[in-house]
C-alpha cells in the first residue's frame, strides 16, 4: 500500500503504440517532474525554476541537460571510475533538441534560472528515447507554476518504402530514407532537425504536416495531464525595471542614425564599429547624472531600436546590411590542394565566413567509438568542427569544445554522410572544419569545405553536397525571406533555417523559428530560395573541383580490401595473432578482420606500396587453394636425397622429386638447390588420399629434341 497518488494520461502514438504520461510519484519536490513511458523506455523529467531573478539579470538564464543512467539498459559505464560522467555528444545533441524548443515557449521578461534535468531510467531495445525526451520536459512545465506561454512537443518522423512513420523503432530507423525531429505547439512549427537521402522539398513539407498532427495530440494529453494535477494558474514574477520616458529619448535621438548605419552596406566589423560609436555618443547625449538604474537601459534600448530599425529597413526597403537583395549569395572562393600535410584539404570562403577544412585518412582502428546506455558502436566517418573566437575578432577562454560546436558539426556529418562511400570502402575518414572567420552562417561553409576537401583526399563520395542558411523577417503580413543570411540577420531575424543538398536533393536541415504563424507557404518559399541558392554554391563548388580524385595522395595510406573464406580467418591472423603480426612487421602494414555475412574481409593499410603489395600477396597466399596446373613460386625449405620440399604457398609444402628437377638425369641432390632458394613449379598433382602435393620444375623448361623424339615422359 503507497501513500502516494499519481496522476497519468495515455494515448495511442499509432500502430497499438501506447504512451503514458504520469506525475505525482517521482521527484515530487522539483518543480514539476513527469515521467513518459512507451514500451520498456521510461524517461523522468525534472524542472524546477528560482522565484526570482539575479541582480542585474538581463537574459532568460534556461539550463537543459539530458542523461541516459547506463543502469536503464542493464549496463555499467565503460570509464575508469565507472559512473555517468560529463554528457557525451548524442547527450549535448538531445539536449539542444529540448532547450531549442522549449526557449521559445518563456515570456521575453522573464529571466528567472530554470534547470531542467531529462534522465532515460529505463531502456528500451527498439523505442528511440531522444523522440519522448522533449514530450517528457514540456509535460513537465506543463504540470508546475513556472509562467510558459504555450505547451510544446516533439517526433521524429521516418519514411520506409513509401510508409510515413511517426517516431520509428530502431530497426524501422535502419530502413528510412528520411529522418527527422521536429518540435511543434499547437499552432506553429517550431523546431527541426535532420537528415535524408536526398529528399525533395515537399517531402520535408509532407512530414512536417504529419507531424504536427501527432504532436497535437501530445499537446492535448500534456494539457489534461495538467488538469488532473490541478494546475490551473502559472506563478507570478518581477518583471524587469522600465522608464518608457528614457526610451523615448533614446530612440529620438538614435533612430535616423541607426538607420544611416544600416543602410550603408559596411563590412561587418565596420558597421560595429559605427554602432559602438552611436552608442559613446548617446551616453554623451544623456549626460553622467542618470539614476543608476537606469544606465543598463541604455544598451537595452539601444539593442531594441537596433532590432526594429534593421527589420524595418529589411521589410519596407528590401535592402539588407550588406547591400545585397534578398536572394543573393554572398561572392564565393574556394580552392582544394593547399596542405601538404594533411590526406586533403580546402579552403571555403564565402563573404566574411571562412573555413579551412581537412582530411585525415586511417584505417580500422582509427574508428571511433561511440557509447550509450543502449550500445556501443564504431564509426568510421567523423567530423569535427571548431570555432576559434579569433574567428569572430574576439578574445575568450578556450574551454573546450561547447554545444553550439557539438551540434554544428553534427549537421555538417549528418548531411557529408549521405553521400559517403559504404560497403568495402575501408578508410576511417575524419574531417575537421576550422572557422577562421565568422559572420553568419559557418556550419553550412563547413558542408561546402568538407566535401571540397574529401573530394580533393580521393575519397569516392557521389556528389558535392553544399549548404545554404535561410533567415526570416515577419511583422503583422509582410515578411522577407533571406537567402545567406549573416550573424546580425540572424539575431535579429525571425528564423535561422539550414538547408543542405545535392544537385537532386536536401540531405540535411537545421531549423529553429522565433515567431508564431509560419505558414506552409512560406516554408514552401524559404525552400524554393534555398534551393536555388544550393544549386549556386554547387555550380561553383563543381568548378572548383568536379569529382574526386582517382587515388588517394602519395603520402595518404594505401589500401586494399580481399574477401576471403570465414574458414581461412584463422590462418590468417594464426595462433595467437602469431601470422597477421609476422606480416604486419615483415611489411610495415596495419591488417584488420572482420567477419561480414558469412565471408572474412582483410583489410590492408600501407604508406608504401612494396609494403602493401608484398602483404596482399602472403595473404592471398594463405587463402589460396592450390589448383592443379597452376604455376607458383615457391621456396625450398628442405633438400632430401629423393628430392625437395618447396613451399609453393604460405605454410604449403609439396615434394619436387629429383626426377622432376630437370629434364636431364640426376644422380644425387648435390649442389642442385640450398634452403632459401627461389624456384618456379608446377603442381602436378594432389593425392586423394593424403592430401600431399606433387611439383615438378621440368615442365616448366623446353624439352629436349633428343626427348622430343623418344615420346613424352612418363612423369
Amino acid at each position: 500500500m503507497s501513500f502516494l497518488q499519481p496522476k497519468s494520461i495515455s494515448f495511442d502514438l499509432g500502430g497499438g503504440r501506447n504512451v503514458t504520461l504520469e506525475t505525482g510519484k517521482l521527484a515530487r519536490q522539483a518543480d514539476g517532474a513527469v515521467t513518459v513511458r512507451q514500451g520498456n523506455c521510461i524517461i523522468l523529467a525534472t524542472v524546477v525554476a528560482n522565484k526570482e531573478p539575479k541582480e542585474g539579470q538581463s537574459f532568460f538564464p534556461l539550463s537543459v541537460d539530458y542523461q541516459e543512467k547506463f543502469a536503464s539498459a542493464g549496463r555499467i559505464p565503460g570509464s575508469f571510475f565507472k559512473r555517468e560522467a560529463r554528457l557525451n555528444d548524442y547527450e549535448i545533441l538531445t539536449s539542444r533538441l529540448i532547450d531549442r524548443a522549449l526557449r521559445p515557449l518563456f515570456p521575453e521578461d522573464y529571466f528567472c534560472d530554470v534547470q531542467v534535468l531529462v534522465s532515460l531510467i529505463s531502456s528500451d531495445d527498439q523505442v528511440m528515447p531522444d523522440s519522448l525526451a522533449c514530450l517528457a520536459a514540456s509535460a513537465a512545465l506543463a504540470v508546475s507554476d513556472i509562467p510558459i506561454q504555450e505547451i510544446i512537443s516533439e517526433v521524429r518522423i521516418g519514411r520506409v518504402e513509401g510508409n510515413w512513420i511517426v517516431n520509428p523503432t530502431r530497426d524501422e530507423l535502419k530502413k528510412s530514407d528520411l529522418e527527422f525531429i521536429i518540435a511543434a505547439t499547437e499552432k506553429n512549427i517550431m523546431m527541426v532537425e535532420g537528415e535524408a537521402k536526398e529528399c525533395q522539398e515537399e517531402d520535408l513539407v509532407k512530414a512536417l504536416e504529419i507531424a504536427h498532427e501527432a504532436i497535437k495530440t501530445q499537446i492535448k494529453a500534456q494539457a489534461e495531464l495538467r488538469q488532473k494535477a490541478g494546475i490551473t494558474q502559472k506563478r507570478d514574477y518581477t518583471k524587469p525595471y522600465r522608464n518608457e520616458a528614457l526610451e523615448t529619448k533614446i530612440n529620438a535621438f538614435c533612430k535616423d542614425k541607426m538607420h544611416a548605419i544600416s543602410a550603408s552596406a559596411s563590412a561587418k566589423h565596420e558597421r560595429s564599429d559605427a554602432f559602438d560609436a552611436l552608442k559613446d555618443e548617446l551616453k554623451t547625449y544623456l549626460g553622467e547624472e542618470l539614476p543608476d538604474e537606469d544606465k543598463p537601459l541604455i544598451g537595452h534600448y539601444f539593442g531594441e531600436l537596433q532590432y526594429h530599425v534593421v527589420r524595418d529597413m529589411i521589410l519596407n526597403e528590401r535592402r539588407r546590411l550588406d547591400g545585397r537583395g534578398t536572394e543573393d549569395v554572398r561572392p564565393l572562393s574556394m580552392e582544394t590542394d593547399l596542405l601538404p600535410g594533411p590526406h586533403g584539404s580546402s579552403l571555403f570562403t564565402r563573404g566574411e565566413t571562412q573555413s579551412l577544412t581537412t582530411v585525415t585518412l586511417g584505417t580500422p582502428l582509427d574508428e571511433l567509438l561511440v557509447e550509450s546506455a543502449h550500445s556501443s558502436e564504431y564509426s568510421k566517418f567523423i567530423l569535427h568542427y571548431n570555432f576559434p573566437p579569433f574567428s569572430t575578432g574576439e578574445v575568450k577562454m578556450m574551454r573546450g569544445v561547447g554545444r553550439r560546436e557539438v551540434g554544428h558539426g553534427n549537421l555538417a556529418m549528418r548531411s557529408l554522410k549521405q553521400m559517403m562511400p559504404t560497403g568495402e570502402y575501408a578508410y576511417t575518414v575524419r574531417v575537421v572544419s576550422d572557422i577562421l572567420e565568422s559572420n553568419g552562417s559557418s556550419s553550412m561553409a563547413t558542408v561546402c569545405a568538407g566535401s571540397l576537401a574529401l573530394m580533393d583526399a580521393g575519397v569516392p563520395v557521389k556528389k558535392h553536397v553544399s549548404g545554404v542558411a535561410m533567415g526570416l523577417i515577419k511583422k503583422d503580413d509582410k515578411f522577407a525571406i533571406l537567402t545567406d543570411i549573416l550573424g546580425d540577420e540572424d539575431h535579429l531575424g525571425d528564423m535561422d533555417f539550414k538547408v543542405t543538398g545535392t544537385k537532386d536533393g536536401i540531405c540535411g536541415v537545421q531549423m529553429d523559428i522565433k515567431v508564431d504563424g509560419l505558414s506552409m507557404d512560406i516554408m514552401r518559399q524559404a525552400l524554393q530560395q534555398a534551393k536555388q541558392g544550393r544549386m549556386h554554391i554547387l555550380n561553383a563548388m563543381y568548378d572548383c573541383i568536379p569529382a574526386h580524385r582517382e587515388d588517394v595522395k602519395p603520402h595518404a595510406p594505401r589500401m586494399v580490401k580481399l574477401i576471403i573464406d570465414k574458414e581461412y580467418i584463422g590462418a590468417v591472423i594464426g595462433p595467437g595473432g602469431k601470422v597477421i603480426q609476422e606480416i604486419q612487421k615483415e611489411t610495415g602494414t596495419t591488417i584488420n578482420i572482420e567477419e561480414v555475412n558469412d565471408t572474412g574481409e582483410v583489410s590492408i593499410f600501407c604508406k608504401e606500396k612494396a609494403g602493401l603489395d608484398k602483404a596482399v600477396e602472403w595473404v592471398k597466399g594463405i587463402t589460396a587453394t592450390p589448383e592443379v596446373g597452376e604455376t607458383y613460386e615457391g621456396t625450398v625449405k628442405s633438400i632430401k636425397d629423393f628430392g625437395a620440399f618447396i613451399e609453393f604457398l604460405p605454410k604449403k609444402e609439396g615434394l619436387l622429386h629429383i626426377s622432376e628437377i630437370s629434364w636431364k638425369r640426376l644422380e644425387s641432390m648435390n649442389g642442385i638447390f640450398k634452403e632459401g632458394d627461389k624456384v618456379k613449379v608446377k603442381l602436378l598433382d594432389i593425392d586423394a588420399k593424403t592430401g600431399k602435393f606433387k611439383l615438378s620444375r621440368k615442365v616448366l623448361m623446353p624439352k629436349p629434341e633428343s626427348q622430343q623424339q623418344q615420346g613424352p615422359s612418363k612423369n
